[in-house]
């Protein structure tokens, strides 16, 4: 099993930046791929970005890739998201996943409560 918790979330201003952390426990050197998601109020949980656990690879969503950066740290076993340029679309609740095979979109195993994020215009 594999905990996922997630930090970092919080309101912030259009034009701002916020760094989103995921702390992961347990058996964690079975983690192959992290992925950071989003579910805004009404819609359906979209992917934002993928990493590799070895952070070799990396997958963006166009909504983003010119505006956040996945990375991970094996040592922290902490996988962080960060977001510039924020913009009000970019408010939901962001979940952190895991997944124990090499995966991009789908197919993920473990998921976080998720953390809020807030842009006001």
């Amino acid at each position: 099993q594999v905990q996922l918790v997630e930090s970092g979330g919080g309101l912030v201003q259009a034009g701002g930046s916020l760094r989103l952390s995921c702390a992961a426990s347990g058996r964690t050197s079975n983690i192959y791929t992290m992925g950071w998601f989003r579910q805004a109020p009404g819609k359906e949980r979209e992917f934002v970005a993928g990493i590799t656990w070895s952070g070799s690879t990396t997958y963006y969503a166009d909504s983003v890739k010119d505006r956040c950066t996945i990375s991970r740290d094996n040592g922290k076993n902490t996988a962080y998201l960060q977001m510039n340029s924020l913009k009000p679309d970019d408010t939901a609740v962001y979940y952190c996943a895991a997944s124990l095979r090499s995966v991009v979109i789908s197919g993920y195993d473990y998921w976080g409560q998720g953390t809020q994020v807030t842009v006001s215009s």
